[in-house]
Parts: structure tokens; sequence; C-alpha cells
């Protein structure tokens, strides 16, 4: 016996409304992540990840290797990668390079600045760094470097008069406070942990701390059709739980995403604050990434 066709036709609507495009079914997408230096460490960090993907959104997704973000932003302007999962402070200069898709925000437990210094040091606010060395991270970093500059800025000082910024990883910074090389370090809260651990006999003060960061994000490139960018928005909400562990079986570095919840309404402005960071910082164009 013949169904009637309209019940027909409602199912295969239905059908249509889950699945990606057929385009996006035939091409693939390809993913780029802009913090992982080396193919070997992208497979081992995000390939559980990536798998799951491409299961639960019905579309094979690659990972693609860039060697920097500026590799990333040309990639994704010529369409030779989809999605790249990257950082706050390298969203602003994707959205003003390419006019990137957000699709989802990556957003993680207590993701915020702080000045740290040692109990001892006799400092007891930003204020008393004037005149003084402070240590960041690595240049472009969001939560090591532009983070602590705009706290400070935000606290009443000049970054760029007011204090002496040196630029050494965390650990080393730790050691120069100790020697009284430096008065300051400026990290993020996750990074606390690590340096407690490292230096069990140091004892710690934060003296400021910054306000939640932006989320980490997922972009799609301006070629990639509005319904399966839905259709990604749709996959993560569905799937969270599941393609979080999927992250969370990468190396240690993964583990920052510890918590993290997956976020599909974010939008451009919340990125204003990293903005006002880059202007802090002498560079308000956001055309290119610092550090590069």
């Amino acid at each position: 016996m013949r169904l009637p066709r309209r019940p027909l036709l409602a199912a295969a609507l239905a059908a249509a409304s889950l699945a990606v495009p057929a385009a996006a079914q035939a091409q693939g997408l390809k993913l780029a992540v802009t913090d992982v230096v080396g193919l070997e460490n992208l497979q081992r960090e995000y390939a559980p990840f990536q798998q799951l993907l491409s299961e639960k959104a019905g579309v094979k997704v690659e990972l693609f290797l860039v060697p920097n973000r500026t590799a990333a932003v040309e990639a994704l302007n010529a369409r030779r990668v989809d999605l790249v999962l990257t950082g706050p402070a390298e969203y602003v200069v994707f959205k003003k390079r390419t006019d990137a898709k957000l699709v989802v925000g990556l957003a993680r437990n207590e993701y915020f600045g702080t000045i740290v210094t040692l109990a001892s040091s006799g400092i007891d606010s930003v204020e008393d760094l004037k005149g003084k060395k402070v240590a960041l991270g690595d240049v472009g970093s969001t939560s090591r470097h532009l983070a602590p500059i705009q706290l400070l800025a935000d606290l009443g000082l000049d970054p760029r008069r007011d204090v002496q910024i040196v630029h050494i990883n965390r650990n080393v910074g730790v050691e120069a406070m100790r020697r009284g090389d430096v008065a300051a370090i400026g990290v993020n809260r996750s990074d606390m942990a690590g340096l407690q651990r490292r230096f069990p006999d140091a004892v710690f003060k934060v003296i400021a701390r910054g306000r939640d960061l932006p989320n980490d994000m997922i972009l799609a490139g301006a070629h990639v059709p509005d319904d399966t960018v839905a259709r990604l928005r749709r996959v993560f909400s569905e799937n969270s739980d599941a393609l979080i562990a999927a992250i969370l079986k990468g190396p240690d570095e993964n583990q920052k995403f510890q918590g993290m919840r997956f976020v599909p309404g974010i939008t451009d402005r919340d990125y204003n604050y990293v903005r006002r960071m880059y202007a802090t910082i002498g560079q308000p164009q956001f055309a290119d990434f610092v550090g590069n």
C-alpha cells in the first residue's frame, strides 16, 4: 500500500533539517587550531575531538595544520580551511581581516588575568608597582600578557610608562621575583596551581584580579554557509558533554579546558574588552597579531 505523499514529504524535510548540507558533506570541513605547533601535536591533542565532531555532525572534519596565526587567517580567506579554534586575542584580528563567523564559545572556568607578587615583597597594591619591573608571559597571550596589561591600566597605571614590562616564562618570572629582579608577574588563574606545586616554599600574594575574559571560540570562514554554521551550533549544544570529554582526552595543555562548557550564543561585542587591550598597548587597528 502506498503511503500518503504528505507524510513522506514531511519526513524528508525533517531529515534534511538535521543534516549538514550536501555540498559540505561532499567536501568535508577542515579545522585549524592556532596555538598548536606541529602535526604530531595537533593529532595528539585534537584527534579525538575531530573524530567525534565528524560523527555527530555527519560530515568529515579534518585537522589542518597552520604554522602560525597569520597563516590561519590566510588559509581562511583562501578557503583552504573552514573552521578555526582560537583565542580571544586572536579573534579580533580574525574578524578584522576575514569577516569570520562565530560558531561556538569554549567557556573556561576562572579564566582571568592576575598580578602576583611574593608575600614578603612589601607590595600591597598595583600602585606600589610604579617605577618597577613586571614580568609577563608570551607576547600576545590573552591571559598572560594582554589581560594583565589591561588590569594595570584599569587600576590607574599607564603600562607603557609607569612600569617596565619584561616578557619571560612564568617559572623564570618567579625566580626573578625571588632574586628581586622583578616586582611582580602577570599570570592567569590556572597558572597559580602549577606555580604552587613547582615552588612549594614560595608564598604568593595576588594584588589584582582581572575581570573574566571572553571565551575561546570556534570560527567559521565567511564562505561556510549559514545553515552549516547553524547545524554545527546544534551539534555542540546537543553533544556538549561528549565533545568536551573528547577535548580533555588530549595531553596536559588541553587540561586548561577542565570544567569548560560550550556557549552557542556568543557575539562580536563580547570581545570589545579585548579590543580595549589592543588600544592600551598602542595597537587600536586590530590588524595584526601581537607578537607576530
